[in-house]
């Protein structure tokens, strides 16, 4: 009996030694598998398991590793390549258990995004849990096409990094950003956002919100109820037998009574608005606005209204420009109190019915339509500051889209906590957080942000775009950096409309592995994928809605550079940056989606009889994009020195025109 007992301790010991060593052994294993892990998507420094628990009975191995694994994309194929290469790692019979990677409280196949998803079912935490058909803001009536596998409808916060600033500190405005190859990151971002992004975006029928101002004329015209008749520019009503217009009780509204303005000074607090009730027929009572352009060139055209209960979604603004005329639906049940984007038009010098927008009382539904204020070209920025009321407060001097979002913020009537929670002692943090709160604002009372007071703008999604990738010493390529965040201040990983905040992530992912894949495709170089960073900063932690920072290259390396200042590089890098957007949104929608195709080549144009010509020309495909197939066409015109029409929609890769004798 004694031999018996003796026998089993020492084969409880023996086994007991034989599990030391095998989670001994394991561990070894595992902490040189993580120290030196590497990836052809993206080299990850720093990686180290963190702990490793082992569950015998319930055959278990489970590693927690640390946050730099996350940086990589994650794909069913990489997911199962990883688990593969652990087992193939493990001895018996720790090879056989179920295996887990965990970092940050996440197993691997979870950070999977959900439209990279095809075996694994979709999270759908990451998609709105209340989506009802959102409101939209401006919908453009004269487009010869609906995009309705584009971004009709939808909105988006698009923001490009810095501006000028005034220093507080050295009582003197300067640039955010240092200078460096020919530009300052103020500027550079820009040349990717405003001429090549927004135009891809609003193309595929989306309302793009941006907390700079995106329009780079230097002139700025506004025309309003509330002007003094000394004014050249022209504000005209007209009633009807049914409807004449009335100044709307209580309600501050619009005016532009000071040359610059100061800290919490609000322009949208110091005039009045007009209303009259709808009517179905149409241009019974209207409201035309009549600018005293100062020169010929492109003006970016704003309206401002005030939204009341009564107001209806459908309010009719027509711009007639060089072009002909432009008409757009303007939501007026949002948007109140702000400036609302319509289009960039050119406009000839001076004053005529040729240059103006017109309201009409015309509704399908039965409320008020408001008129306010019209705004033509950027301008120079007219917020002055100082850091003492006993100084003479400033202007940068500069073109208002050179400026940062904390001074278009004011001119646009947020509140003061929106545009200075710094309350006027540093420009630059107000700056950076403005562009956020200023987004948020807008969403306020929306289905995307229903908690908070604002404007009632439903916004799908945030990008910011950078170009601070960091540096080396070297001159190798630095490539692109994605920055998200999970967790807000409090700790929460949900959005305001019940979204998880790993959206975000989705977003980031989709936007580098999209960007790395048709800069390759583009160019003989491997463009290098950065990482993924969940961090703290304010531009993805404070905004609503799925956001990201997208550090597009570095302006500190040359290398970069001298592809940051290629105009084709620019259209690839925004062209991705899109079809990314189109892929995500979509994806949060359940929808299925398609890319607008490349512009066409081998353009021709060829005479024929009576006074005719026939254009041709051939479909560019996209070997990245299988969805971006040309089925048809559009053809924009000009006559001599006029603007393009709004285009027809031809079916076929050739059109023919009839044209004027003696004009271009």
């Amino acid at each position: 009996m004694k031999k018996i007992t003796l026998l089993l301790v020492s084969l409880l010991f023996t086994l007991q030694l034989t599990a030391q060593e095998l989670e001994k052994n394991a561990l070894q294993q595992l902490i040189q598998y993580f120290k030196t892990y590497g990836t052809e998507h993206i080299v990850t420094k720093g990686c180290q398991l963190d702990s490793l628990k082992i569950q015998h009975s319930a055959r278990t191995l489970t590693m927690y590793v640390s946050k730099e694994f996350a940086y990589q994309p994650f794909t069913e194929e990489n997911v199962a390549t990883i688990y593969t290469a652990i087992k193939e790692l493990l001895p018996g019979p720790l090879n056989y258990y179920e295996h887990a990677v965990i970092v940050d409280s996440m197993r691997i196949e979870e950070l999977i995004p959900n439209l990279y998803r095809t075996n694994r079912p979709k999270d759908r935490s990451r998609r709105p849990s209340n989506n009802p058909k959102s409101e939209q803001w401006v919908r453009n009536l004269s487009r010869p096409y609906k995009a309705n596998k584009g971004l009709e409808g939808r909105h988006i916060a698009l923001w490009q990094s810095h501006g000028r600033y005034y220093n507080v500190t050295k009582k003197e405005w300067e640039w955010q950003r240092p200078k460096l190859f020919c530009t300052t990151e103020d500027l550079f971002t820009q040349s990717f956002v405003t001429p090549y992004l927004i135009p891809m975006l609003e193309n595929a029928g989306a309302v793009v919100f941006t907390p700079r101002e995106r329009d780079t004329q230097r002139n700025e015209v506004i025309v309003d109820n509330d002007q003094t008749k000394s004014v050249p520019s022209m504000y005209i009503e007209q009633k009807s037998k049914k409807a004449r217009w009335t100044t709307l009780p209580n309600q501050p509204a619009f005016a532009n009574p000071k040359p610059t303005y100061t800290d919490k000074e609000n322009p949208f607090k110091m005039g009045t608005a007009r209303y009259t009730r709808t009517e179905k027929q149409p241009n019974r009572a209207c409201v035309v606005w009549m600018p005293e352009i100062p020169e010929a060139g492109n003006y970016a055209v704003y309206v401002t209204y005030v939204s009341q209960p009564q107001s209806v979604s459908d309010a009719k603004y027509t711009v007639f420009h060089k072009g002909g005329s432009t008409t757009f639906q303007v939501n007026q049940k949002i948007g109140g109190g702000t400036w609302a984007y319509l289009g960039t038009f050119p406009f000839a010098k001076g004053r005529s019915n040729k240059n103006m927008v017109l309201l009409s009382n015309q509704s399908e539904e039965r409320g008020i339509v408001c008129a306010d204020a019209v705004r033509f070209g950027g301008g120079l920025g007219n917020i002055a500051r100082s850091n003492h009321p006993d100084e003479e407060a400033q202007t940068s001097g500069l073109a208002r889209n050179l400026e940062g979002a904390r001074y278009w913020a004011q001119w646009a009537g947020m509140p003061y906590k929106i545009y200075s929670k710094k309350e006027g002692t540093d420009d630059y943090s107000d700056d950076i957080n403005a562009r956020s709160l200023m987004e948020n604002y807008l969403a306020g009372q929306s289905t995307s942000n229903p908690k908070e007071e604002g404007l009632g703008i439903p916004f799908d999604v945030s990008l910011a775009l950078h170009s601070d990738a960091g540096h080396n010493v070297g001159d190798s390529l630095i490539g692109s950096l994605a920055v998200y965040t999970t967790r807000n201040d409090s700790g929460n990983c949900f959005l305001p409309d019940g979204t998880s905040r790993y959206a975000s992530r989705d977003l980031a992912d989709i936007v580098l592995t999209e960007l790395q894949k048709d800069i390759k495709a583009n160019y003989p170089i491997e463009w290098p994928r950065r990482a993924m960073w969940d961090r703290n900063y304010s531009e993805t932690r404070l905004p609503n809605v799925p956001s990201m920072i997208l550090e597009l290259l570095s302006h500190q390396n040359f290398k970069d550079m001298t592809l940051g200042h290629d105009p084709k590089f620019k259209f690839i890098a925004a062209r991705s940056i899109y079809k990314s957007l189109v892929r995500f949104v979509n994806s949060q929608h359940h929808k299925s989606y398609t890319i607008q195709p490349l512009p066409v080549d081998h353009f021709q144009i060829q005479l024929e009889e009576d006074n005719k010509i026939q254009l041709k020309w051939h479909p560019v495909g996209d070997p990245t994009e299988p969805t971006a197939t040309a089925k048809r066409y559009i053809v924009y015109t000009r006559i001599g020195g006029m603007g393009f029409d709004n285009g027809i929609v031809v079916r076929r890769p050739n059109c023919t025109i009839k044209i004027r004798p003696g004009y271009i």
